[in-house]
């Protein structure tokens, strides 16, 4: 018999039966890592978060489930709809609270409808979201956000049959060409990209200068505290809050050391930045970024350069840097699309959005183009 539970916290599902949806190694879907996010106390309801995840039972078995959340803003999502939520304000309606079928706080591509090997995924595909739809329509919720699908969970007809609009955008990858050095990566660029790369880190081939790079089980309480230092100083010297606890990070280290990755730079002897990333069998994901001084070339030299290097001795296939930052094309990574998908109850809202999307879709699609026209690499000039 199907039993639909909505839960208010992970623990309250093995892990063993959440992670078994997965069929691939993806960190941040993980039931470790989202209950780091529960259970630290990073997901606040002053925030914006609720927890709202989806399940979908046959009997006994576990057969799907979807993380979601219940927001009341659009803060950590990296899917901007501020501009929706203004216009239905004007309108005198609410648009908050809305679901949110998420990772929190990670602009990540990947898996949001799990499901079972064993079961029919169309199916299960159309109940999840009918689900959905219809628990929106229930509490009054304005829609459903669906963020960072891998494009053929995107594509997928019912999707379009149900009315959930499509929306893309881009992120900036590196992709591993099957280079042995970061030199062979270099002589893959234009001479002038080149030689701009080597200058960004001709200054920390310096003997004051040290870059680490530490696995989890590698970092101590000591450095630790000093990433989470970093991070909070760097998050708040911007004007932003730092929404992830040390009891975050101190979970990742404690549950899933082997996909932590922290770069960590000093200068004569003393930290003054790290980076924090997860990694998956053949993906690095960068993370965390945070320091106390502001030192030219530091961010990049630690939060691309050290990724790649790693990427490239460990024969990993591609890295993602997080959201954002045409700056990064100069330093080899490329254009990517990103999709997203978004139901709305209210019909007539539904269409002007509709509308916007097909305009905003033709713009998106010419600002990749010319992205692209500005790759570093060689066989692309």
């Amino acid at each position: 018999m199907e039993r639909i539970e909505w839960l208010n916290r992970i623990a309250d599902v093995s892990a063993a039966q959440w992670n078994a949806l997965l069929g691939d190694d993806h960190p941040f879907l993980r039931h470790e890592f989202l209950h780091a996010l529960e259970a630290s106390g990073s997901l606040r309801a002053d925030l914006g978060w609720r927890t709202q995840h989806l399940l979908l039972w046959n009997g006994p078995q576990l057969v799907a489930a979807a993380p979601c959340y219940l927001k009341t803003n659009s803060h950590g999502e990296f899917v901007f709809d501020w501009s929706w939520a203004d216009a239905w304000a004007r309108a005198g309606r609410r648009y908050y609270p809305k679901l949110l079928c998420a990772v929190p706080y990670s602009p990540v591509t990947g898996p949001r409808l799990l499901m079972a090997a064993d079961v029919d995924h169309v199916d299960l595909r159309s109940r999840l979201l009918n689900v959905m739809m219809q628990r929106c329509a229930d509490e009054g919720w304005s829609g459903a956000h669906i963020n960072f699908l891998p494009a053929g969970e995107d594509a997928t007809a019912d999707l379009d049959r149900l009315g959930w609009l499509a929306r893309g955008d881009w992120q900036f990858h590196w992709h591993n060409a099957g280079y042995e050095t970061f030199d062979d990566f270099l002589v893959a660029l234009s001479a002038k990209k080149r030689k701009n790369i080597r200058q960004e880190r001709r200054r920390f081939c310096d003997a004051s200068w040290r870059i680490e790079r530490l696995r989890g089980d590698a970092i101590d309480t000591t450095t630790l505290d000093d990433i989470y230092r970093f991070y909070s100083y760097t998050f708040q010297f911007k004007g932003n809050v730092p929404a992830l606890t040390r009891g975050f990070f101190e979970r990742l280290l404690q549950t899933m050391p082997q996909s932590v990755l922290a770069v960590v730079a000093s200068y004569c002897g003393e930290r003054i930045a790290a980076a924090f990333c997860l990694q998956s069998h053949d993906v690095l994901y960068g993370r965390y970024w945070g320091s106390s001084e502001e030192v030219p070339g530091l961010h990049f030299e630690c939060c691309y350069y050290q990724g790649i290097e790693h990427c490239i001795e460990l024969g990993l296939q591609r890295f993602e840097p997080g959201a954002q930052g045409e700056h990064k094309i100069a330093r080899g990574f490329l254009p990517t699309r990103t999709y997203s998908r978004h139901y709305l109850v209210d019909p007539g809202f539904r269409a002007a959005i509709a509308d916007y999307l097909q305009r905003e879709a033709v713009h998106q699609q010419r600002y990749g183009e010319e992205l692209m026209r500005h790759s570093p690499y060689r066989d692309a000039m």
